[in-house]
């Protein structure tokens, strides 16, 4: 691995804390520069940075950010622009690390593939439920040959917002992405980890909407409460994916193979969470009369880095994804790191997904955006749920109707928003 220390911006000041965090803190990284468009908060953490005596520069305009002397960007702004901001930085030299999502569109899928195939540069994505040290053991537990072949998975991320989404939509902004996205849209936390363990590729998918639930309303939020991917895998095994706002928080990965089953224990449970792996299986398949073959074992899997990974935010994960990242930048082959046709294999089922929705749930191919070939189908594909974005293939963000949202929401969180001091959000 080439010792050297990269130089790194951050877009973002909201969930791009944890990278400006990680860069002020790792040898092998300096922060040099932020940008980001919300100027108030920009202000507050130039103060922070300044009181720090750390010499960033920041900006305002992500054209005039792309001009300073830096390697890398990270991009921590809105999911839906993450695309676009990453084929500007690979056209203009930079490596990218991208936040979730990687595109908002099949079009933008194909652009950024292209952009990252002519750069030469090393594009990561940073799904941090990839990251989780019971997600990362069970990828090695998958390598290693402990469970055999990939037959079945299930894969969680349920997450009520509600409590926080005055500070996660700027004050109740009625065209927020986050209000107007399919109920199917963020989905590589929950479908990432399979797809990351297992390395196989999804071929097609079945989505499958709960209604639009009166909490949905009371946020402004147009689709459904929550959404499953019911998912083909290239060896023909299936997955199931469910993530939304159902009203107790859950992430939980779980996996069979033809010698046994693996899973994480649930996030919300006092046994370390999606830290924490159980293991059941066989040594020798169909062999179930000799007592010795069979092990079970639950247990926390730790490295060097686990005391310092806890410091980081989401258990630790945020610190694995990024120290990965890097390392993948500077030329470890042992980082653990997600390039851009995995990113796009954990997204594309929630594109897809949203289709199939709108078509009575009808199952729906997923191309291998590896090829050439499959992927010159969607280079003009802009359907989405973003007007401005999708023109006149605009799909709807509910796949029944478009559920009615009472001025009083919107007033609600906007008086929300003014008493709390706009605070810093993603």
């Amino acid at each position: 691995m080439e010792e050297r220390c990269l130089k790194v911006g951050v877009v973002g000041i909201g969930r791009g804390r944890a990278m400006i965090r990680y860069a002020n803190s790792n040898k092998h990284c300096k922060l040099v520069a932020i940008c980001d468009n919300w100027e108030e908060g920009l202000a507050r953490i130039k103060a922070d940075m300044e009181k720090q005596g750390k010499d960033i520069a920041f900006y305002a305009d992500y054209d005039e950010f792309l001009k300073h002397d830096m390697d890398v960007v990270i991009l921590a702004n809105y999911a839906t622009e993450h695309a676009p901001f990453a084929v500007k930085a690979l056209k203009k030299g930079f490596h990218v690390m991208s936040e979730c999502l990687p595109v908002q569109t099949m079009a933008e899928a194909v652009e950024l593939v292209e952009a990252v195939e002519a750069s030469g540069k090393k594009y990561c994505f940073m799904e941090n439920a990839c990251y989780h040290s019971g997600t990362m053991e069970m990828k090695r537990l998958y390598k290693e040959g402990v469970i055999g072949e990939f037959e079945y998975g299930e894969g969680e991320y349920c997450h009520n917002c509600e409590g926080i989404w005055t500070e996660l939509t700027h004050g109740g902004e009625p065209n927020h992405w986050r209000n107007t996205m399919q109920t199917t849209f963020y989905c590589t936390h929950s479908i990432g980890p399979l797809i990351s363990i297992t390395g196989l590729r999804p071929v097609s998918v079945v989505g499958v909407e709960m209604y639009n639930h009166p909490r949905m309303r009371n946020m402004g939020r147009l689709s459904g409460l929550y959404a499953l991917e019911i998912i083909r895998m290239e060896n023909g095994a299936l997955y199931k994916s469910l993530h939304g706002e159902l009203y107790s928080h859950s992430g939980w990965f779980n996996c069979y193979g033809s010698k046994g089953r693996m899973e994480t224990t649930r996030e919300d449970v006092q046994m370390g969470n999606l830290d924490r792996v159980c293991l059941d299986v066989f040594k020798v398949p169909g062999d179930y009369t000799n007592v010795d073959n069979h092990v079970t074992v639950t247990y926390m899997p730790q490295d060097q880095y686990t005391k310092k990974a806890r410091a980081f935010g989401h258990s630790g994960a945020d610190f694995y994804c990024l120290w990965n990242c890097i390392e993948h930048i500077l030329g470890n082959p042992e980082a653990n790191a997600i390039d851009v046709y995995q990113a796009l294999d954990m997204c594309m089922p929630g594109i897809f997904a949203h289709f199939s929705h709108l078509e009575g749930s009808k199952e729906l191919k997923i191309p291998n955006m590896r090829d050439p070939k499959e992927r010159e189908a969607y280079r003009n594909d802009h359907r989405c749920t973003n007007p401005e974005k999708a023109g006149d293939q605009y799909v709807p963000a509910y796949s029944w109707d478009t559920p009615p949202i009472e001025q009083e929401v919107w007033d609600r969180f906007k008086a929300d928003w003014e008493a709390k001091g706009h605070p810093n959000t993603v």
